[in-house]
């Protein structure tokens, strides 16, 4: 098979561009579940980690430096994905739920120490695609400064959709629909958002990343050719936005992938990989928009492991 980077022989061997910080953190026990996704709240310099399992607590909060700082359990079940917001008067964290109990299929926002300010969905009940606010294991979720925020909606559920919501959690546009076709998703699985006005999502059964206008919802293009080994988990930029990192969870792989300037989407450029060990399975990842390093909830492994720029 031939790879994006063999059209490109200026690339061919080209460094590494991240290396494993090996001392983080700095007490791998305090992962006692399966780790499915992280968040870095990169002013403060805390890294979230959301976790599952019986009798685990769900969401461990440390260090960048790798202290395990304290943990809470409160009303979260199933986490899927999680997000930290700050804005000019305080943080938050979001976290998509994805339980069957009473409080799954839920999309809920979290002071730093855990207690719940605010829950979307119907908890407990899982939706039809018919009513905005009625989640079917929603996947994940990225918050803008201004609150506007756009939800994955679902993780293998009814829904298979993307959704645009206001500040005060209104939607302002919804789309997709179970299908292959353009802008449609099978399982949208991650969700971010770039300075240019462009929504990335991980399609991640369709084995592609299709992009959107914030403003209109329009569908901009999609990427598949990097992806015919294995489906995008996640998309996160680096913190200069130049590439996207996105999580291949069944061949235990981070693909890097050069970010294209504004306008024309075309098809994407793997720029670098990571090789992960196997049986490693990353979900989800997350990016220090401050010191660049990278984030990889493993749920193979176990763990969270930190990758920092070369």
């Amino acid at each position: 098979v031939l790879k994006a980077f063999d059209y490109f022989p200026s690339w061919k061997g080209q460094q590494q561009m991240y290396k494993l910080d090996i001392g983080w953190p700095k007490i791998p026990e305090y992962f006692t579940g399966q780790t499915f996704c992280v968040a870095v709240d990169s002013l403060h310099g805390l890294v979230y980690v959301g976790q599952r399992g019986d009798n685990v607590p769900k969401v461990l909060v440390f260090s960048e430096e790798g202290y395990f700082l304290y943990s809470w359990n409160d009303t979260v079940e199933m986490p899927h994905g999680i997000f930290v917001l700050n804005t000019a008067t305080y943080s938050s964290v979001w976290i998509t739920d994805v339980g069957t109990g009473k409080y799954g299929h839920t999309v809920k926002q979290y002071s730093p120490l855990g207690k719940l300010l605010q829950m979307l969905g119907t908890p407990g009940n899982a939706g039809s695609s018919l009513i905005p606010l009625q989640f079917d294991q929603p996947a994940e979720i990225f918050v803008e400064e201004s609150g506007e925020m756009y939800v994955v909606d679902g993780d293998g559920g009814m829904n298979n959709r993307l959704l645009k919501l206001s500040d005060d959690y209104k939607e302002i546009w919804l789309t997709g629909t179970n299908g292959t076709g353009i802008g449609q998703f099978k399982i949208p699985h991650s969700v971010t958002v770039d300075p240019v006005g462009r929504v990335w999502v991980a399609d991640r059964d369709n084995k592609r990343i299709q992009v959107f206008d914030k403003v209109t919802g329009e569908w901009l293009g999609s990427w598949s050719k990097c992806f015919s080994e294995d489906g995008p988990y996640s998309v996160r930029f680096t913190a200069d936005y130049k590439y996207l990192i996105v999580a291949q969870l069944n061949i235990n792989r981070l693909a890097i992938l050069a970010a294209p300037p504004v306008g024309s989407i075309g098809d994407c450029v793997m720029v670098n990989t990571v090789q992960l060990a196997d049986e490693t399975k990353p979900h989800l990842v997350d990016v220090d928009m401050k010191s660049g390093a990278v984030y990889v909830a493993e749920i193979g492994a176990q763990q969270v492991q930190k990758y920092i720029p070369l």
